[in-house]
């Protein structure tokens, strides 16, 4: 169990991670969703063959792992995200 000092929210628990909802930026483009037009997100990626490259949050450029089994991508803000987690095996 964590130590937290009351009064003070846990800040591990509140940072909203890479592909968490609602996004603020594109996954495929790192645009901002307002700005962004529907034909901007490549075709591999509407099929579900492209992982995401960019936070959703701050639409930084994510590390991505390309493994036979899935992908695993990094924000250096937000964390991590898994295939597996999302169930995008």
């Amino acid at each position: 169990m964590r130590d937290t000092i009351e009064g003070v929210p846990d800040m591990i628990d509140t940072v909203p991670g890479p592909l968490a909802e609602p996004c603020r930026y594109g996954v495929y483009t790192g645009i901002e969703l307002e700005l962004q037009s529907p034909d901007a997100i490549p075709p591999a990626a509407r099929l579900g063959l492209e992982p995401p490259r960019f936070c959703g949050q701050c639409g930084r450029r994510m590390v991505v792992q390309v493994r036979p089994d899935g992908w695993s991508a990094r924000c250096s803000r937000h964390g991590t995200v898994d295939s597996a987690e999302l169930g995008r095996r």
